[in-house]
């Protein structure tokens, strides 16, 4: 049965772990910061048409998302690992207390 089930799920003895940081994405959260505002600002400044500043806005944030996406994804994956588990010795039956008979009080085995 031990053999179909790591068959089954060669991956049931790795640990998955994330080790991203806030410090890892905080340049791409400054970065899309950036970003907003540039296009914020562009449509304000072209606000006596507004179909431009609908038209100028959209475009910078349509042309830049893509990349921020990519950057932000390819971060989160190369912060991902996959640890071999230990391998742990079975587990012996708990004694239970008063067992040991040289100490007074223990239950005697009859």
């Amino acid at each position: 049965m031990l053999l179909e089930e790591t068959l089954m799920n060669p991956l049931q003895k790795y640990r998955f772990s994330c080790t991203l940081t806030f410090g890892d994405i905080y340049g791409q959260v400054m970065v899309w910061l950036i970003v907003i505002f540039i296009s914020l600002a562009s449509a304000i400044a072209m606000y006596e048409n507004p179909v431009y500043a609908f038209l100028t806005g959209g475009l910078i944030l349509v042309l830049s998302l893509p990349f921020l996406l990519f950057a932000f994804v390819t971060t989160l994956l190369n912060n991902i690992e996959l640890k071999p588990m230990e391998e742990t010795a079975p587990r012996s039956q708990p004694v239970p207390p008063n067992s040991n008979p040289g100490q007074p009080g223990a239950v005697q085995p009859s």
